[in-house]
């Protein structure tokens, strides 16, 4: 008998660990090949984790909800089988074990050290996460907690790194130098202050619904957004007619030629993503002072999931995709999405977001910027309306096919003419579709 350890799979380039949501098999149950062992959750894509190996098995080195690194060892499974990655039983191993097991509690020691050593740095009133060592730093150079709120961190989630608390001190003392001569223009965000919510009160009739982990994420992602970006939007109506009656004319032939069903969505990707390369300032991200313009057009597309929760698939390289592969990659992400069957690097990567809040009868909405992204664009209800129509014998009334476009972008690194011009570029793009051209 010998003993193979199951470890956690690389899941993406970006993807460094995953957080485990469910044993799918106990210890003791006999497993085959491919059997899925385990449930993982990297961000928002849930992930299962098949056995290499038929077995029995033996040990669950991890529980539901801890965070497991890429390449780490989750489960032993007993098999009859020899193998590079099999592992047999023997006295070394187990101390192995034991040695490893020592220089964990080592290193869990040590962390609490450093902690005490930083105790004198109160940070319990801050909604900001800091680690033992920033507050060392922050507590060494006698940076008070005010200071250290005001620290735009370019760690995870917005936390401050020791490069960023190390720049701050660099350029602590020099603020107020310029050696320009001329004044600088300051623009000081103040941190939002912590609110103390009212009390809920709960009746009889009242239920208590935990929120999920996605929406957990979700909410914090939301949250972020709004308080790193300043958003601003802009509007404009779009005759959609030309499409309308082109997508009718050819949607029966698309279907039976290319097996997939020729929807209004991977039409507009195409066009939002024509825009962008006339409009390149619009695929950039801000890194502190510095604003980072993307190579690659990389187009999120916001898609519903069966709890009423979205994901972000990415259609990477948008712009290289002629019209039938943009739409067998829209409804291919948009099937795997539904059945939670996306990857995690695909839902990474997105240089600019769209949302269809059409899909749901809205006419219009003010989607929130999915950093850390600069723009985001919503797609409204395709709705008849009567219209004038302009013709060289004079202007006439008739029945159009309209739709809102609503475009939030950060007003921080983008003015309002980029953003107005942008809805305008995609507006013209979709009016002048010709109706005769194949696809």
């Amino acid at each position: 008998m010998a003993r193979f350890e199951l470890k956690l799979p690389k899941m993406g380039e970006s993807v460094a660990e995953a957080t485990i949501t469910s044993w799918i098999k106990e210890v003791g149950d006999m497993i085959e090949m491919d059997d899925t062992v385990v449930e993982v959750a990297t961000d928002k894509v849930d992930s299962e984790v098949p056995s290499e190996v038929e077995g029995k098995l033996v040990e669950i080195l991890f529980e539901k909800d801890d965070v497991v690194q890429v390449g780490q060892t989750i489960a032993i499974i007993e098999t009859d089988g020899e193998g590079a990655e099999v592992v047999a039983e023997s006295p070394a191993a187990e101390s192995v074990k034991e040695t490893t097991e020592v220089a964990a509690k080592e290193i869990e020691s040590s962390i609490e050290d450093v902690k005490t050593s930083v105790a004198g740095l109160d940070t319990s009133s801050s909604d900001r996460f800091y680690s033992p060592l920033v507050k060392s730093i922050a507590k060494t150079e006698g940076i008070s907690l005010e200071e250290l709120e005001g620290i735009n961190g370019t760690g995870k989630e917005g936390r401050v790194t020791k490069s960023d608390i190390l720049a701050y001190i660099e350029n602590r003392g020099n603020q107020s130098k310029n050696t320009s001569g001329n004044t600088p223009i300051q623009f000081d965000i103040e941190k939002p202050k912590k609110v103390e919510t009212a009390q809920v009160s709960i009746s009889g009739k009242d239920e208590i619904i935990e929120m999920s982990r996605m929406g957990k994420l979700i909410s914090k992602h939301m949250v972020a957004s709004v308080q790193t970006s300043a958003h601003v939007q802009s509007f404009i109506e779009v005759d959609v007619t030309n499409v309308v009656n082109w997508r009718n004319k050819v949607k029966n032939e698309f279907q039976k030629r290319e097996g997939d069903k020729l929807t209004f969505t991977p039409i507009f990707m195409q066009a939002i993503a024509q825009t962008i390369k006339k409009h390149p300032l619009i695929n950039i991200s801000v890194d502190g002072d510095k604003i980072i313009k993307r190579g690659n057009i990389n187009l999120g597309m916001a898609a519903a999931l069966p709890d009423g929760n979205l994901i972000v698939p990415v259609i990477k390289n948008a712009d290289q995709l002629s019209l039938v592969g943009m739409t067998k990659q829209v409804n291919d992400l948009a099937q795997r999405s539904r059945a939670n069957k996306l990857k995690p690097d695909e839902i990474q990567g997105g240089t600019y977001t769209v949302t269809n809040v059409g899909s749901f009868g809205s006419i219009t909405g003010t989607p929130i910027i999915n950093q850390p992204q600069v723009a985001i664009l919503a797609l409204g209800a395709i709705i008849k309306k009567p219209a004038v129509i302009e013709t060289p014998e004079g202007d006439l009334i008739g029945i159009r096919h309209k739709m809102i476009v609503s475009h939030s972008y950060d007003h921080r690194v983008v003015n309002g003419a980029l953003g107005g011009m942008f809805i305008k570029t995609f507006k013209d793009i979709i009016e002048a579709w010709d109706v005769n051209q194949d696809f």
